[in-house]
């Protein structure tokens, strides 16, 4: 069963999985081939409106971030509109140097109840999203050892695909994880964001923002609720303008650089 087509679609507010998914696309796909691989990046909110397709030949790598253990509850609705037959995919979390938890195995299922057939599952690390200069964990991750195992890791799946006869069936592929999920994918509703008079309202972080939190107009002004703490705003902010208040998410970040600093290792699943 050979590999003609690759399409690719990730979340990726601080490109954490985007780099990671690019990687193993790479190790697929080393020359164009039959065509270049087709990338959807359904990070902002737009981008979620547009449904996925693929032919009966395409070769499908979903990557998520890890948010609370979970795949982040805002994709569920864009996840289940997903029509697949029988397309074989690749399924991809990132973590922050934490735990996936029940993540991958989430991702999983997902992908198989909308006719998907996983031949591979990975989890990554990238850099958290709570790490700054200060409070680093996972800091620099995926660094250039993650994406050149990513890349081979895409070379293994493509000669597994080789390996298979197009009547084939695909042994299940097994990743760590429990049902029922143990967490609650709901995320904290938390005003948390900090603006220092160094922002210029330039709007960086209004167009960055995956859930259209931020007002374009004024950038002090956030959405508790439909934030998701992915801290994309103050990692992306050009004038260094936006930290964490005290409170919750930045007592977690010095909890995540006080206890996570053994740095984890890339799985893979064939």
């Amino acid at each position: 069963m050979d590999v003609k087509n690759v399409k690719a679609a990730y979340f990726s507010p601080t490109g954490t999985t985007r780099a990671v998914v690019r990687a193993i696309v790479a190790g697929i796909a080393p020359d164009a081939g039959a065509g270049e691989p087709e990338f959807l990046d359904i990070t902002l909110p737009g981008s979620r409106k547009k449904p996925l397709t693929v032919a009966e030949d395409d070769l499908l790598v979903i990557g998520v971030p890890v948010y609370m253990g979970r795949v982040p509850a805002l994709l569920g609705d864009w996840l289940n509109a997903i029509r697949l037959r029988a397309t074989p995919t690749v399924c991809v979390v990132v973590y922050g140097n934490r735990a996936y938890e029940d993540a991958l195995l989430e991702l999983k299922n997902m992908v198989a109840q909308r006719g998907g057939v996983p031949v591979a599952c990975a989890a990554y690390v990238g850099e958290h999203s709570f790490s700054s200069a200060e409070r680093p964990t996972a800091q620099g991750r995926p660094d250039k050892d993650d994406l050149e195992h990513a890349r081979e890791f895409g070379r293994k799946i493509r000669a597994k695909m080789q390996s298979l006869s197009p009547a084939a069936q695909v042994p299940d592929v097994a990743v760590p994880g429990v049902l029922p999920y143990r967490k609650d994918s709901k995320l904290w509703d938390v005003d948390f964001i900090a603006v220092s008079d160094e922002c210029t309202q330039c709007g960086a972080c209004a167009e960055a923002c995956p859930t259209g939190a931020i007002d374009p107009q004024d950038a002090a002004r956030i959405d508790p609720v439909r934030c998701i703490t992915c801290c994309a705003c103050i990692k992306l902010c050009p004038q260094g303008a936006r930290s964490m208040k005290p409170g919750p998410v930045l007592d977690a970040s010095v909890r995540l650089n006080t206890l996570f600093r053994e740095c984890c290792r890339p799985e893979c699943f064939l």
